[in-house]
């Protein structure tokens, strides 16, 4: 088997891309204040601070101290604002105050009577709450930023424009319960939001922060970018490529307006998001008094039953709709922005605008660039702005570090920072960086390197080292704190059978089905938090795990991130439908009184598609004493929101771990252990298990992609169409999931696309949020939306989300296909895969065939080059030496 193929107008405004050097506007006059670089230019001491006016802060000073600490010239300077004591304590405010009025709200439910708060009452849609600063925060259900890959765009992307679509949020109605679900099961109750924060789009994987990626104006938004990104992923010809995404969108070309317009259903409030009730104390052998019991109804997406994909909204304020279109209209932006300017900013949204247009940079629902953003604010304030307008600088830095997360970082260095902003003509990046952190807007931290002590004892008397900063947005800083707090609470809380009889964890292990389980169940009956790696095979053991904590009597779970992991852990014996969850399931479902799940023992398996705030969200709900286990592929691709929260677990060594011996049978996964450790080397296949057919040019590779999927593979294993799915780098360009879905449909159920450019019989994936990734069948549709068959059950998606969150699903992408299997994978690599190829993507994709793999090889040596490459790009992020940090107090 050879891997070689030798066979060889939106509303834009008219100002233009930023300027070189050479055209830039002129710099503003020199401030009073000078910057930093001036400053340090003598040396490097960091001046004294200088008289200024009551109540303004000093942003040179500021500036001049971040930069000499980064220097290493003077570390006896001021410490940066947003320490990481200040971000943990920030943090438990905020969960103690949601603790507070969980319990209000039991407490009200049923005044006076003992118990009984019997229902967890769910969220109110959009519903807020203040952070521990009295800021408004959106409910849990939001999501975090996703990302796009960060290569340059070109002027083509224009064609592409409408590939970016607004994510709107899940709300699951209640259906008909499963008998067998206990009643204080965790995720079988009423779900009382998202397992993810939103608000915006997925990070996208494996993506190294570019700052002309960041700060380039040319080009539409990406696949995964938050409304109003600007930049694009381009293939390494220098032609445009939607980035692979699991953010969803239409499969048909929208208007050109399509580029700065409100975002669909379920954007979002702008603010960080809630996180989840923290659990303290004990758990009990029952659930606690007045604890959450979960109504009939499935849970959201966690057990099957019906749902529907959202929830009506809570009415605007007519009159601020008004006040903010007047306003919006006055600056040359369509007046169609204002409900969700308002949704975003309240009822004060137009006074608000007036005074800081550029405060609709990146809010929910809104798409519009940076050059869009400095027009409408030369036409709103008349003209008398320029490039360092604090108001300017200061949103230009949170639009910075949100399209970083967007590319799954979630902290900056100082440098990538000023560089972007240097990329949009701001005068002084450094007091840019200065106001913003002084304002509030991001934290900054120092990034401790690792060997630092070490290194510092043995040049006590040599010249002081750089320190570099990571500037982050505080919803991330935050998360990462509470994440690691948490896995440290886990860790020092566990107390084995120090309250009650314990199962007999060593029979378990010697009835365990391989060496590898029963290395698992003794790691878990002696920590509180192990963490587990394995391809496929080893999914086995965790669910042992589960297994035999059930048969002991304890309240143990698995869970599963997608449906279809949930699908295989219900058919396990031992576990069955009441013990198998979604990730997303679990924790809308029942708590107890103090917010934690009602669990001893939790297996969560596809960790890596964790982001950090999910993973924080999940750890905090954990309650003390019980145990869990976080379980995954650590080659697959990393998670579609921001962070590396699995990854960065396994990095910091403070955990207890086991790597499973299993491999992955067969010649597929003989394949997937060799991309595994960087080689792409033939396999026996003696039953055409593995499959590589050849193509030249992106026509042939469509159509041979068609002909297997209806014809050859069919006839060779007796799999249908309808279980055979494709995988492809990308949405776009002429080998991605909107050209394959066309010819896929037109050769498997072709018709005139009467439901919305759907017909009755059609494979779409529905995305109800980022990173959440439904196949699905349309059965039909009525007046209310799209009704979509799929293995969590039917879902109704109303009318106005169904082109924000269904597109054709014949061909996906690599992370709308992780965490997912299907009989038989075709997977098409394009010859113009550029930066998109990667080691974790070939073995995400590689792997999700179970007993057929054909790949349509376009790439030439360009695929075994991307195996033998790294697994993915690096993502900056801090949770790895926060929790060595925390581990080592």
């Amino acid at each position: 088997m050879s891997w070689s193929s030798r066979s060889t107008e939106a509303f834009r405004v008219t100002s233009p891309t930023p300027p070189d050097d050479s055209t830039a506007p002129a710099a503003p006059p020199a401030p009073a204040n000078p910057p930093a670089s001036a400053a340090l230019a003598d040396g490097g001491s960091v001046p004294a601070a200088r008289p200024r006016p009551a109540g303004k802060p000093d942003l040179a000073g500021l500036a001049a101290a971040m930069r000499s600490i980064e220097r290493g010239e003077n570390p006896a300077a001021p410490a940066p604002r947003g320490d990481a004591a200040e971000a943990r304590r920030k943090r438990r405010e905020a969960m103690a105050e949601e603790t507070a009025r969980l319990q209000a709200l039991e407490a009200a439910e049923a005044p006076g009577a003992p118990g009984g708060a019997d229902e967890a009452e769910p969220a109110e849609p959009g519903g807020e709450h203040p952070d521990a600063e009295g800021r408004t925060a959106p409910s849990a259900s939001e999501e975090a930023p996703a990302g796009a890959e960060g290569t340059e765009p070109t002027p083509e992307d224009a064609e592409d424009a409408e590939d970016t679509e607004a994510v709107g949020r899940e709300r699951d109605a209640s259906g008909e319960d499963d008998a067998a679900t206990a009643a204080d099961a965790p995720g079988g109750g009423t779900p009382e939001g998202s397992a993810q924060p939103a608000g915006g789009t997925e990070a996208d994987p494996d993506t190294e922060f570019d700052p002309d990626t960041a700060a380039n104006p040319s080009g539409p938004d990406d696949e995964h970018g938050t409304a109003g990104a600007e930049a694009a992923p381009a293939a390494a010809d220098g032609r445009r490529r939607d980035a692979d995404s699991t953010t969803p969108g239409p499969d048909h070309p929208d208007d050109q307006d399509a580029r700065l317009r409100g975002g669909g259903p379920g954007g979002g409030d702008r603010g960080r998001s809630a996180a989840a009730t923290p659990s303290r104390g004990p758990q009990a052998a029952g659930a606690a008094p007045g604890a959450a019991r979960p109504a009939s109804g499935a849970d959201a997406r966690g057990a099957g039953g019906a749902a529907a994909s959202g929830a009506p909204r809570a009415p605007l304020d007519a009159a601020a709709v008004a006040a903010a279109r007047e306003v919006l209209a006055g600056g040359g932006a369509p007046g169609e922005l204002a409900e969700p300017v308002v949704r975003a900013l309240g009822e004060g949204a137009a006074e608000l605008v007036r005074q800081d247009p550029w405060g609709v940079l990146g809010l929910p629902g809104v798409r519009v660039g940076v050059e869009q953003v400095d027009a409408f604010a030369r036409a709103v304030l008349g003209g008398a702005v320029g490039p360092g307008d604090a108001r300017r600088v200061c949103a230009l830095v949170g639009h910075v570090l949100d399209r970083a997360a967007e590319q799954g970082h979630t902290a900056l260095g100082g440098d990538a920072l000023r560089a972007a902003l240097a990329r949009w003509s701001v005068p002084d990046p450094d007091a840019a960086l200065a106001a913003a952190v002084e304002e509030g807007r991001v934290l900054v931290f120092r990034a401790e390197p690792e060997g630092a002590d070490a290194a510092a004892e043995d040049a006590e008397d040599a010249e002081p080292a750089p320190v570099p900063l990571l500037f982050g947005l505080d919803r991330y800083a935050l998360a990462e704190e509470s994440l690691a707090d948490g896995c440290v609470r886990l860790l020092r809380s566990f107390e084995g059978a120090g309250d009650g009889a314990e199962p007999d964890w060593e029979a378990a292990a010697a009835a365990a089905p391989s060496p590898s389980a029963a290395e698992l169940i003794r790691a878990a009956a002696a920590d509180g938090l192990v963490l587990h790696t394995g391809g496929e095979a080893a999914r086995a053991e965790p669910a042992a795990l589960v297994a035999a904590a059930r048969a002991a009597g304890l309240r143990a779970y698995a869970a599963a991130y997608t449906d279809s992991g949930r699908r295989r852990l219900a058919a396990v014996p031992g576990i069955g439908e009441e013990g198998a969850r979604t990730v997303a399931g679990l924790l809308a479902g029942a708590r107890a009184a103090d917010g934690s799940l009602p669990v001893d023992l939790l297996a969560v398996l596809d960790a890596p598609q964790l982001s950090v705030e999910e993973a924080a969200t999940l750890v905090e709900a954990v309650p003390d004493g019980a145990r869990l286990v976080l379980s995954g592929d650590p080659h697959t691709l990393w998670s579609a929101g921001p962070g590396r929260a699995f990854a960065d677990l396994l990095a910091s060594k403070t955990c207890p771990r086991v790597a499973s011996r299993t491999p992955d049978p067969g010649p597929i996964g003989e394949l997937t252990s060799c991309v595994a450790v960087g080689e792409l080397a033939p396999v026996d296949a003696p039953g055409k298990e593995v499959v590589v057919v050849p193509v030249r040019a992106p026509g042939e590779a469509v159509h041979r992609a068609v002909q297997l999927v209806a014809d050859s593979v069919p006839r060779a294993f007796g799999v249908p169409p309808e279980h055979t799915q494709v995988i492809t780098l990308a949405h776009g360009g002429p080998v991605g999931t909107r050209a394959l879905n066309a010819a896929l449909k037109e050769r498997l159920n072709p018709g005139p696309g009467r439901f919305g450019g759907f017909d009755e019989g059609d494979r779409v994936v529905h995305v109800p949020a980022p990173g959440r990734t439904h196949p699905a069948v349309v059965v039909g549709a009525e007046p209310d939306g799209l009704r979509l068959d799929g293995e969590g059950g039917p879902v109704l998606v109303p009318r106005a989300e169904v082109a924000a969150t269904v597109r054709h699903g014949w061909a996906v992408t690599g992370h709308q296909a992780a965490g997912i299997r299907w009989p038989a994978a075709v997977v098409v690599v394009p010859g113009d895969a550029g930066a998109l190829l990667t080691r974790g993507w070939v073995y995400t994709a590689f792997s999700r065939g179970e007993r057929h793999l054909s790949v349509v090889q376009g790439a030439e040596q360009a695929l075994a080059a991307a195996v033998a490459g790294p697994v993915a790009s690096e993502r900056t992020t801090r949770l790895a030496a926060v929790l060595r940090e925390l581990a080592a107090e």
